[in-house]
């Protein structure tokens, strides 16, 4: 076999993700590959963060319903992932010649794969989640994970005291940015510094935590649950990077749309940075086109799409249609959704491929909810809503 050229850090990707708490949106597709901002999908941030940084040596782990995920990562043309020294690689539960097995947890997953990283002899190792919405250069914080000598780098943002028992939190060295104490959701929280699930490791380091948690029969194998708190106890040299721009966990209804509307405020999140350009995968297809009965108002509105109908300040994906009369408002429609006919679309969110039929009414304009908190309806991929329907505040049709 051919050598494999050393690289000095490479990224690996967790997008294994079931997302039930995104309910009939994932259920066909891993919650990464779920469609975002009018042509984007979840996986495609941490990918464009990781070229955008300088890494090119991703390896992808799945699991849950893999199909959709496999088939748009393809050969990572449009990350500029396609090259023979590094590049991407889907990487799923590992099938040995005896067994195979399911990843059993976070850190199950990465051990699963200790092969493919040690192909690549890396000093670091850089662990990411599929299911965020940010733009961070990961290069700033492997600076600081060096300057500090760290064995472990977290990245951190703070949060509302109020909020902080929903998170991971680190509590700090007075002072300093070294961790202290890591806490799994505490009921009484010390600190604001939430964990981002965003890691570097020595891989050196990690390795040997990985085999150790492995042969721990009590372990959950999960990096906030064991490889952590393992390695605080242990006094490895632990520090916390500090993120102060916008980031996301989509993992649920209210946060998919939310974040979807922040999009359209322009100031909130901007993808349209050409510093920092985010890559897709896109269908060659026609302009959008909006017909003399069409009405577009603050939208992003994406290729291959017809508007006879009336749309305000929502993102509207690829290969839509939007009927006479329809009028749609603060929702968000995936790929290929059909509006009929003097349908009447708010506050929701329309799957793939879905119809909603002539005169029908989906959502309700809501007053204002606290973040998260949004009683968004839902309208699931594939799913016909037949004419003159029906659909409340907060209901998940499919």
């Amino acid at each position: 076999m051919s050598k494999i050229s050393k690289k000095e850090c490479i990224a690996m990707l967790l997008a294994g993700g079931q997302g039930t708490r995104l309910g009939v949106l994932t259920s066909s597709v891993a919650k990464p590959a779920v469609p975002f901002g009018a042509k984007y999908r979840i996986i495609d941030f941490p990918l464009s963060n990781s070229i955008n940084s300088g890494i090119d040596t991703i390896g992808v782990l799945t699991q849950y319903r893999p199909f959709e995920l496999h088939q748009y990562i393809g050969n990572g043309q449009p990350w500029d992932l396609d090259r023979l020294s590094g590049g991407i690689y889907v990487l799923p539960p590992y099938m040995g010649a005896k067994s195979g097995e399911w990843y059993k947890g976070t850190a199950n997953a990465i051990y699963q794969n200790i092969d493919f990283i040690d192909n690549y002899s890396p000093d670091y190792v850089v662990i990411l989640s599929g299911d965020h919405i940010y733009k961070m250069d990961y290069h700033d914080m492997l600076k600081e994970h060096k300057r500090n000598g760290a064995d472990c780098t977290i990245a951190v943002r703070d949060v509302p005291i109020e909020e902080a028992s929903r998170f991971g939190i680190l509590n700090l060295k007075k002072n300093s940015k070294q961790i202290e104490e890591f806490e799994e959701k505490p009921k009484n929280p010390r600190s604001t510094k939430a964990s981002m699930g965003i890691y570097i490791f020595t891989w050196e380091k990690l390795r040997k935590y990985l085999i150790e948690d492995e042969n721990d029969k009590n372990s959950e194998n999960d990096f906030g649950k064991n490889i952590i708190p393992k390695m605080l106890a242990d006094g490895q040299r632990m520090y916390a990077y500090q993120f102060d721009g916008y980031w996301k966990d989509v993992g649920t209804i209210s946060s998919l749309w939310e974040a979807n509307m922040d999009v359209l405020k322009g100031d909130e999140f901007n993808l349209d940075d050409d510093k920092w350009k985010i890559y897709a995968r896109n269908n060659a297809e026609p302009p959008h086109y909006v017909a003399p009965t069409g009405n577009v108002i603050n939208c992003l509105v994406s290729e291959g799409t017809v508007i006879n109908g009336t749309v305000k300040n929502s993102i509207v994906s690829n290969s839509v249609k939007i009927g006479k009369d329809a009028y749609i408002e603060e929702s968000v429609i995936m790929p290929g959704a059909v509006i009929e006919d003097g349908a009447d679309v708010r506050y929701s969110i329309v799957g793939w491929n879905a119809v909603v039929g002539k005169n029908s009414m989906v959502g309700e304009t809501l007053e204002h909810c606290n973040p998260g908190e949004w009683k968004i309806s839902v309208i699931a991929p594939n799913y016909t809503l037949a004419p003159n329907s029906v659909v409340g505040a907060n209901e998940m049709i499919g």
